[in-house]
């Protein structure tokens, strides 16, 4: 079953065009002009049940607004989409009882008052039966660790448990899918991989349907098996997380311990990070020379003690895609 079906969902703003000077300010006031803005062109995609889909792309770029439609928020202007079967904007109500968010920067946890008074209105919120709420309850609480905080003051907790409730509280009701906006900005490393590795139980062991939109390239490595790319509005890219590096970064990193101090080591694709004593760190360009051929040449100088090849950091993937040839194409 798919989760989601997307068929040429589009979504235009009418903006007021500013008129210059007084008279015009005067004059925009009781007879405006309109300029349109698209702020989605038409996007076709599908997502699977149990799929974690990373949506990608850079800020403006057509996420939340795409995000707004499929949860019913926003109407579009063209084009149709259904959610479990539902269609968003008119099925809204229904839908809601089927699809939980979170969004990093917009808490739904009363700031004055504790966890558990959220998760008790949720409860009532979606008409949950008393003793499935409260096993549901217990059992998020006891994976996510949120006992020694649950009836501490929202307004008195870190970041990271503040989190860690907001992701609890959106889980309640049972969720088909969740939608996670940004949800580890601005986390510190353990909280985040902690975070990471909750989400990541609670898809294979539930198969919830998780559609993720994140700037942090660890939580797209190492959650999303799929990416969509979108920017001004048009989907630029739609694959699978390992062929991004392979596709869209040809550099390979490869460490050298040596058996002797190296010289200059130099070659067409081949750059020189770093030397130092028996050490030698290379950047390659796997669209000039291979990986193979460097190591015969290195190992027909030099006798080598280890060696290790990397991929290029996630982020430094994402960038490439924001920057390459594939957003330019997507440009209006």
């Amino acid at each position: 079953m798919k989760a989601i079906r997307v068929n040429g969902l589009t979504k235009r703003f009418r903006q007021k065009r500013k008129r210059e000077g007084l008279g015009g300010s005067v004059r925009a006031l009781f007879r405006p002009d309109y300029t349109e803005k698209t702020a989605v062109h038409p996007i076709d995609f599908e997502v699977e049940a149990g799929e974690f889909l990373a949506f990608l792309g850079p800020n403006g770029a057509g996420k939340s607004t795409t995000i707004k439609m499929l949860t019913g928020i926003l109407h579009p202007t063209e084009g149709e989409a259904e959610v479990l079967g539902l269609c968003p904007w008119t099925d809204r109500k229904k839908l809601a009882y089927r699809i939980g968010s979170v969004f990093g920067q917009k808490s739904q946890l009363w700031y004055h008052l504790p966890p558990s008074d959220t998760f008790e209105l949720m409860r009532r919120i979606y008409e949950l039966e008393d003793g499935d709420y409260k096993r549901r309850r217990a059992d998020l609480i006891e994976r996510f660790e949120l006992g020694p905080y649950v009836d501490v003051p929202v307004r008195k907790l870190s970041l990271g448990e503040r989190m860690r409730c907001e992701i609890a509280a959106a889980l309640l009701h049972r969720p088909s899918i969740v939608f996670l906006d940004e949800p580890t900005i601005g986390l510190d490393v353990v909280v985040k991989q902690r975070i990471r590795e909750l989400l990541r139980e609670m898809n294979e062991k539930e198969n919830i349907t998780v559609f993720l939109t994140s700037h942090d390239a660890g939580d797209v490595e190492q959650l999303c098996r799929r990416a969509i790319v979108i920017n001004h509005g048009r989907i630029v890219l739609d694959g699978q997380v390992s062929e991004l590096k392979r596709t869209y970064m040809t550099r390979k990193t490869i460490g050298l311990l040596l058996e002797e101090e190296p010289e200059r080591f130099e070659g067409a694709g081949i750059e020189e990070l770093e030397r130092s004593g028996r050490r030698l760190k290379l950047s390659v360009d796997t669209s000039l020379t291979t990986v193979e051929d460097v190591l015969a040449k290195l190992v027909a100088r030099y006798r080598l003690a280890d060696v290790t090849i990397e991929d290029p950091p996630m982020e430094e993937v994402i960038t490439h895609i924001y920057e390459g040839r594939a957003l330019k194409e997507g440009a209006p």
